[in-house]
């Protein structure tokens, strides 16, 4: 009676152990399923996202896997600045080249250090055609130090003219300067400089060179002994100060200064001497009038000592009858009339 129970429970655990089974193996299948379409969509995202730049950089030859782009994002860089940055420099021939050290590691790294790294690539393959020797991290330096890295490249290469004095720095339009005679010339100059790469970090800026240049021939000038030397010879001012060597320890090199208009100001040597002979002869009249008033100070003088001189004459006058009086009344006076003793 036992055994039909005994079979009906093993058949029940059985059968509970089959659907557990086959329960966990559908939960499998679905959790392999789940992972499966994640990771299609992860593919197919990461593909959409980066498959594009990813397929640029691969067939421009920029070496940029799709798992450094990820990295690029979780790094907060610009992927596309720095791919695009990267075809440049493998397109110009200059990330191939040792010497300039253009990596994506360190494109990324100029990235995060705040730098415009499409403008540095331009400056070095602009430098690159002009056969000027600048390397990324020359560039970078530039970069970071707040200049325009590739106008200075391209300032090296075509110079460029600044006036001196500045019209739009200065409110006066021309320069003063005085030769030796006194005669005062307005001059307006040009500047023709390039950049000085290897000083650009660190070195001086424009208003500088005008400053330098403008106290160069305000100085040349007033060493000339006539102002129509200058007006002769202006290249005389132009070589004299391109000779000083003003473009020490600045980011530009001076190529030429030229005299670009002479007028004739006021003449200062003759205004001066006027007001000195002014002066002098205020002095003059000063000196004069301090010698008329000693002069009348020194005749009152005498006139007082003169009237006091007659007031002492007046009273050794009066005591003249006094002095005969008493020699009377003495009986020291003689009947001839002279002083001695009575009879």
């Amino acid at each position: 009676m036992n055994m039909p129970d005994d079979s009906l429970l093993g058949f029940g655990a059985l059968f509970t152990g089959g659907l557990i089974a086959v329960e966990s193996t559908m939960i499998t299948q679905i959790a392999a399923v789940v992972i499966a379409i994640f990771f299609v969509a992860v593919v197919i995202i990461v593909i959409g996202t980066y498959g594009a730049l990813w397929f640029q950089a691969y067939m421009s030859g920029a070496q940029v896997s799709l798992l450094r782009l990820i990295g690029m994002s979780f790094r907060q860089v610009n992927a596309r600045a720095i791919v695009q940055s990267k075809i440049m420099a493998m397109q110009a021939g200059v990330a191939t080249d040792p010497s300039t050290g253009i990596t994506t590691q360190r494109l990324e790294a100029h990235y995060l250090a705040g730098g415009n790294v499409p403008g540095v690539i331009r400056a070095i393959i602009a430098a690159h055609r002009a056969d000027i020797d600048l390397d990324f991290d020359r560039a970078a330096a530039i970069d970071l130090a707040g200049r325009d890295v590739l106008d200075a490249v391209q300032t090296s290469v075509y110079p460029k003219v600044i006036d001196c004095p500045d019209p739009q720095k200065s409110k006066k339009a021309t320069l003063s300067a005085i030769a030796r005679n006194g005669v005062e010339l307005q001059i307006r100059a040009r500047v023709t400089v390039r950049t000085n790469i290897k000083q650009l970090i660190g070195g001086a800026t424009e208003e500088t060179v005008i400053a330098r240049v403008g106290e160069g021939i305000i100085t040349s000038i007033g060493s000339v002994e006539s102002h129509l030397i200058v007006l002769e010879n202006p290249d005389l001012i132009s070589k004299a100060v391109l000779a000083r060597g003003l473009d020490a320890q600045t980011a530009f090199e001076i190529v030429s200064i030229d005299i670009a208009d002479i007028d004739i100001g006021e003449n200062i040597g003759a205004r001066l001497q006027a007001d000195q002979a002014e002066a002098d002869t205020r002095v003059a009249r000063a000196k004069a009038e301090e010698r008329r008033a000693f002069a009348i100070a020194r005749e009152q003088e005498m006139k007082a000592k003169v009237s006091e001189n007659r007031a002492n004459v007046l009273m050794a006058e009066a005591q003249v009858p006094l002095a005969i009086a008493a020699a009377f009344r003495q009986g020291n006076f003689s009947h001839n009339g002279g002083f001695g003793e009575s009879h």
